[in-house]
């Protein structure tokens, strides 16, 4: 399996976490969690065989860590009787359930989607790439897609198990509203992050040779 220096942990934490999630769906009969820890683990396989190949910056790598425990944590945990998910963190409005966890976190996991698709996308753009404005469209579309994948593994879910607490058509359509928030914010994020990218000096090859 290869490796670069600092990956390995980030590894053993998704390892104990799926396990240590999946007895703990399994317990409480939660199937429908049970399927999206099967989710993450394809994901999870999917990057290590491609880690080889894409350059995947280790700070990206921990904050798809962190969006598999967020959303594992929604449906595990509980306070005062109310399952992480359907908890309000700041109440936005009197007629849409805003501001969810659950918006948190597809603000937050789809903006590392967003990146992680500028990551896989980036060894067959141009160095020094200067319309950055389609350079946008596009990982933000990405990410977007993603997201929309995101939506029909919960419509399967619901078929599957359905007293799953997926949502109907508004909550999808807050998700997609927070997916798109999130895209929005990584963009950003790698327009600061990456510059040296989009400068004319850039070389890729640095990249490939670097730990």
């Amino acid at each position: 399996m290869y490796a670069r220096k600092g990956q390995l942990p980030i590894l053993i934490i998704n390892l104990i976490a799926l396990v240590l999630f999946s007895v703990h769906f399994l317990a409480n009969a939660n199937y429908e969690f049970v399927l999206y820890v099967g989710v993450i683990t394809f994901f999870l396989i999917v990057l290590v065989l491609t880690n080889s190949k894409v350059y995947y910056p280790n700070g990206l790598l921990w904050a798809l860590t962190v969006w598999a425990l967020l959303h594992l944590s929604g449906g595990a945990l509980y306070l005062n009787g109310e399952r992480l998910y359907d908890i309000i963190l700041i109440p936005l409005s009197d007629k849409l359930p805003i501001f969810r966890y659950d918006q948190l976190v597809h603000i937050f996991g789809f903006g590392a989607a967003t990146a992680l698709m500028f990551y896989v996308l980036k060894p067959l753009l141009r160095p020094g790439i200067e319309r950055f404005t389609a350079l946008t469209i596009v990982i933000t579309a990405a990410g977007l897609g993603i997201g929309a994948l995101n939506e029909i593994v919960e419509f399967i879910t619901s078929v599957i198990v359905p007293e799953s607490g997926v949502g109907g058509y508004l909550n999808t359509s807050l998700d997609l509203v927070a997916d798109l928030i999130g895209a929005i914010l990584a963009v950003g994020v790698i327009r600061v992050t990456d510059r040296k990218f989009f400068s004319k000096k850039y070389q890729p090859a640095a990249e490939k040779t670097g730990s």
